[in-house]
């Protein structure tokens, strides 16, 4: 079977927003026997998607919008053992030879259920150096993304129905805080998917 490849697109949309954003994450490709990841907007609509390829905890894969326009590279630097991932926002051409937008440093993983923990450091639209720390269970699918001083960016949970129903540990809520940007959140949601190697 042929590969079906992402398209680069010339622009990135801006994704951050004054209100909450909610959405739904489900840790399945849409591509037949491919790894990856398929997010859903309040609407039902999909927003974003990741089809890997390759192999589980790939090496390189690429967030794409619903029509498959690239709009971030993640890569993981070589060596594994360091858990280093760097993503790239795409604006035409997918290159290494820019400075990476974000940069996730994993700190320590003890034992499968233990927590993690790992430290961000982004570009943000003033091209200045800001961090986050993503705080994190290594058998669970739920964790933090915090700031600097403390305050929630984002969270991942297991999904609940309208009637308080617990769905399956491969459907998840994305609650993205406000005037923060959603697709340097969701470009770290996927990095915490390949550590906990669900993708």
């Amino acid at each position: 079977m042929a590969k079906v490849y992402p398209r680069a697109h010339l622009s990135s949309p801006s994704s951050s927003s004054s209100k909450i954003q909610i959405l739904t994450i489900w840790m399945k490709s849409l591509v037949l026997n491919g790894n990856g990841c398929t997010i859903y907007g309040s609407d039902g609509q999909i927003v974003y998607r990741v089809d890997n390829y390759a192999w589980r905890c790939s090496n390189e894969v690429y967030l794409m919008d619903h029509s498959g326009r690239t709009l971030t590279k993640i890569l993981r630097k070589k060596p594994r053992v360091f858990g280093q991932w760097q993503g790239y926002r795409c604006d035409g051409l997918i290159a290494e030879k820019h400075e990476p937008w974000f940069r996730l440093q994993k700190s320590w993983i003890l034992k499968r259920d233990q927590n993690f923990e790992a430290k961000v450091t982004f570009r943000d639209g003033s091209n200045n150096v800001s961090c986050y720390k993503i705080l994190g269970s290594a058998s669970k699918t739920e964790y933090k993304i915090i700031d600097i001083e403390g305050k929630p960016v984002a969270e991942v949970k297991r999904k609940l129905t309208s009637s308080g129903v617990v769905l399956g540990e491969d459907v998840l809520t994305l609650i993205v805080e406000p005037n923060h940007d959603q697709l340097l959140v969701m470009g770290l949601v996927i990095v915490c998917g390949l550590i906990n190697h669900r993708m």
